[in-house]
């Protein structure tokens, strides 16, 4: 017989195990126009993702009780896609190479 996990050691595991990466959200396309947003839960905090006027995806989290000003949350863009990380130690997205973008094809090729 197992014994189920108390919520302590979930809400450990979550913390240690998932929050600390890089998370996928949606496709940029979600939010094409300056001001849209996208209300995500993710590992059970709510987070918004926002397209400012400036044209740049950013992320914040949602706060429960008002505290003042939202709590920016790590967002990336890459290929057309949104991350986040909740996690606030610095894990930075590897970048690209400007050589490598030439030659990524989006549809494989037939031998």
């Amino acid at each position: 017989m197992t014994i189920p996990p108390d919520d302590r050691s979930f809400r450990r595991e979550m913390a240690t195990a998932y929050r600390s990466g890089w998370h996928f959200i949606d496709l940029v396309t979600a939010i094409p126009h300056s001001g849209d947003s996208l209300m995500v839960t993710v590992f059970g905090e709510p987070v918004v993702v926002t397209r400012d006027e400036d044209e740049d995806v950013r992320a914040y989290r949602c706060l429960r009780k008002p505290r003042g000003a939202p709590q920016p949350v790590r967002c990336a863009v890459r290929y057309g896609m949104i991350f986040v990380n909740l996690d606030q130690r610095d894990h930075r997205m590897a970048e690209p190479e400007v050589s490598d973008l030439s030659t990524i094809s989006a549809t494989p090729r037939s031998a």
